[in-house]
C-alpha cells in the first residue's frame, strides 16, 4: 500500500472494508488491512467482519511480543475466524513498532529492560489500542456500545492497562498477561496490580498450569474478588504445544496460540456472549459466567 496521510489512510481502510463486505458470500467473513491514526503515528490493523450489515459487537484483540520478528505482520486469522463466526467484528492492531506501524520496534526502544522502560512502552501501546476506539466509531457495522478487549501475553498486559484507563469496554479477556515477566520484574507486578485495583470491567482471566507462572492471573483474580469486580478465572491443565519454539521453558504459554484454541474457545465465547452477545444487548442475563470460579 502506498504511503498516505493518516486521514487518507483511514479513507482507504473504509473503502477496503466496504468492498470486502459487498464481495463476500453469506458464509464468509471479510478481512481487510489498513491504518488508523494514534497521535502522530499510523497504526496498521486487520479488520474482520461477519457477513451482513450489522451492527455487530466489537472485540479488539491485542497480540503478544515478537522479539526479533517485530516487523513481520501477523493478522491472527484464527482469532478473526473464531470471533466473526460468533457474530463479532474484530480489530487486531499492530501496535507501534510492529508490522508496518510507525514507531520504533520493541527491541529498539526497550531491549531486555524489564523496568520502567518496559512499562512506559506498554502504556504507549495502550494509547494505540484506545485510539482504535475512535476509528471503530466510524464504522456503520460496528456497535461500539458493545465493545470488548482481549489479549495474550504482552497483549494481556495491554488489555488490563486499557480497562484501567477507559470505561469504554464491556468485557476484558486476559490470556496469561505478564506470565513470562511476572517473576522477574517488580515493575510489571506493580503495574498490573495497580491496573487491577483501578479497573471495573468484568474480566475473564486465563492461564495454563505449566506457563512460567500462574501468579499474574491468580493475583489479579484475588484483587477483583476483594473489590467485587465481576470476573472468572480458569487455570487450564498443562498444555504441550506441537512446536514449542521459544516457549520451551514455558510450554503452557502457547495454549493461547492457534494450536490451543480448542482448549479455551468455549470459555471465551461464553464470556463474550454474556456481556456482548446479540441477545444480551449489553445486559447480562441467565447464569453469570463471572460467578463461576475455577
Amino acid at each position: 500500500m502506498m504511503r498516505l496521510s493518516a486521514t487518507s489512510l483511514l479513507g482507504v481502510f473504509l473503502c477496503l472494508v466496504a468492498a470486502a463486505a459487498h464481495s463476500q458470500s453469506p458464509a464468509d467473513s471479510a478481512d481487510t488491512e489498513g491504518f488508523y491514526p494514534s497521535g502522530s503515528l499510523r497504526i496498521q490493523a486487520y479488520l474482520y467482519k461477519p457477513a451482513g450489515d450489522g451492527p455487530f459487537p466489537v472485540v479488539i484483540y491485542n497480540h503478544g511480543s515478537r522479539a526479533g520478528r517485530e516487523r513481520r505482520s501477523v493478522p491472527f486469522e484464527s482469532i478473526g475466524r473464531l470471533l466473526t463466526r460468533a457474530g463479532y467484528t474484530v480489530l487486531v492492531p499492530e501496535r507501534r513498532g510492529y508490522g508496518r506501524s510507525d514507531g520504533p520496534t520493541w527491541s529498539e526502544e526497550v531491549g531486555h529492560d524489564k523496568g520502567q522502560r518496559f512499562i512506559a512502552r506498554l502504556q504507549a501501546e495502550t494509547d494505540d489500542v484506545l485510539a482504535a476506539l475512535d476509528y471503530l466509531r466510524t464504522l456503520s457495522f460496528a456497535d461500539t456500545k458493545r465493545t470488548g478487549i482481549m489479549g495474550w501475553s504482552l497483549g494481556g498486559i495491554v488489555t488490563m492497562f486499557a480497562v484501567s484507563r477507559s470505561t469504554a469496554f464491556a468485557v476484558a479477556i486476559d490470556q496469561a498477561g505478564g506470565a513470562l515477566t511476572w517473576d522477574g520484574s517488580a515493575p510489571v507486578r506493580s503495574a498490573l496490580i495497580a491496573a487491577a485495583q483501578k479497573g471495573t470491567t468484568p474480566a475473564l482471566l486465563l492461564v495454563a498450569q505449566n506457563d512460567r507462572t500462574t501468579a499474574s492471573i491468580t493475583t489479579l483474580a484475588e484483587i477483583f474478588k476483594k473489590r467485587g469486580v465481576p470476573h472468572r478465572m480458569v487455570i487450564y491443565e498443562p498444555f504441550m504445544p506441537q512446536q514449542a519454539g521459544g516457549a520451551a521453558t514455558a510450554p503452557g504459554h502457547m495454549v493461547f496460540s492457534a494450536q490451543g484454541t480448542h482448549v479455551w474457545e468455549r470459555d471465551v465465547l461464553e464470556f463474550l456472549d454474556h456481556y456482548l452477545g446479540a441477545t444480551s444487548m449489553g445486559t447480562p442475563g441467565g447464569t453469570d459466567p463471572a460467578k463461576s470460579q475455577q
